[in-house]
């Protein structure tokens, strides 16, 4: 019998979430998708430094020897994009998702702008736009940004998705794909309830996932649905037949080693909508998000997660810089990462607190436990901040 991973992917566009080269590589995806956080996972490992010292050499060249160190950084981060998705596109055979700074997020024409540098970059390197997603998070200024993209031919990804307006509104606007986050949307209904899980059918991610892929598939929208954020497989057997889905490596290594049956449960071609259709402007989005308060909130505490994942890279940027430019290392970003995330200053950092991504959050939680010390965070983070010279 064919495992999990092979079965699915004969019904489903499986997607890597991850930056790193290694696990792409190993796993074949069709497509991958990144952002800051699985960025900063990734930079970590030794064998990648090349990469991030050839974007920082690259941006003090392009923007000049004196420019400030922050200047440096800030071009850098767009750089360090862009190179990590073209070492992406040198694997799989569809496009990379790459990342519009989150702290954009409210500014529809900053948002334009940024997404339009991204691409130029990559259209520098030879790789053509309709290998890449512009991933814009799903405020209103996000999507209507998005929908003057679209109809210039750039293909976008809204993520940090969460409730039911937000999907319809993207759908509208015409986009090509929207991320659901299914974990993270049940993390909040745990919190609420105090329910330690729920069965895959149960899931408040999945119901959210399955009643949007069958409105759009009913109402014959294009926008492709791609869920997101998984926290076990059982949620991802329950969107079997969902157009694509974004998958951790440790979760596509469990779908890999697990033999059983797995059924279509999503399917286009039968889809089952009780909803009405509905048409959003501004103030019917804004009314539905404001009766949503799960979407509201794990918006808000999205975009500030990846805003604090970018600060983080941010300074792990400058840091790198001043050794390659022979200056002295900064040596307090294991403390300012942790002190970023440990909310409530009890000396650790559980999941719930971690503003980052959920795949960083694994790969620090080393043992396990759902909480970081900062001698998690500093071993798993030691690669790149023990570098002492170029």
């Amino acid at each position: 019998m064919a495992n999990l991973l092979e079965q699915l992917s004969s019904m489903t566009v499986v997607v890597a979430d991850t930056g790193e080269l290694e696990a792409i590589r190993t796993f074949k995806p069709r497509d991958a998708t990144t952002n800051p956080s699985l960025i900063l996972a990734a930079a970590q490992i030794p064998a990648y430094q090349v990469l991030i010292d050839e974007a920082l050499k690259s941006s003090r060249e392009r923007i000049g020897h004196g420019a400030a160190v922050e200047e440096v950084v800030n071009e850098a981060l767009d750089e360090i994009c862009v190179i990590f998705g073209k070492e992406i596109l040198k694997i799989v055979p569809g496009r990379v998702s790459t990342e519009v700074d989150a702290r954009l997020s409210f500014d529809k024409d900053a948002t334009i702008s940024k997404a339009k540098k991204l691409i130029g970059l990559y259209e520098e390197l030879g790789i053509k736009k309709d290998r890449v997603l512009i991933k814009i998070a799903s405020t209103w200024e996000g999507i209507k940004a998005a929908e003057e993209l679209e109809k210039e031919g750039i293909s976008c990804n809204l993520t940090l998705l969460f409730g039911f307006g937000q999907a319809v509104a993207c759908a509208e606007a015409g986009v090509t794909l929207i991320s659901p986050f299914v974990g993270r949307i049940l993390d909040w209904y745990k919190a609420q309830t105090g329910r330690d899980s729920y069965p895959g059918k149960e899931d408040p991610g999945v119901i959210s996932v399955t009643r949007i892929f069958n409105y759009f598939k009913t109402y014959g929208y294009k926008t492709e649905v791609m869920g997101a954020s998984f926290r076990n497989i059982d949620e991802i057997v329950e969107l079997a037949g969902c157009d694509l889905l974004t998958i951790s490596p440790k979760l596509l290594d469990q779908l890999r080693n697990t033999n059983e049956p797995l059924l279509r449960k999503l399917d286009e071609e039968n889809p089952v909508s009780s909803d009405a259709q509905i048409h959003l402007d501004r103030d019917s989005y804004e009314s539905m998000m404001n009766s949503d308060r799960m979407a509201t909130e794990k918006l808000d505490e999205g975009i500030r997660g990846f805003s604090k994942a970018i600060e983080t890279l941010e300074l792990q940027l400058a840091h790198r810089l001043a050794v390659v430019e022979g200056g002295d290392a900064f040596s307090h970003v294991v403390h300012e990462i942790f002190m970023l995330n440990d909310l409530d200053g009890d000396g650790c950092i559980t999941r719930e607190e971690w503003l980052g991504s959920d795949a960083v959050f694994d790969a620090l939680d080393h043992d396990h436990d759902g909480r970081l010390l900062q001698d998690d965070v500093r071993s798993g983070l030691g690669a790149a901040l023990a570098i002492s010279g170029p």
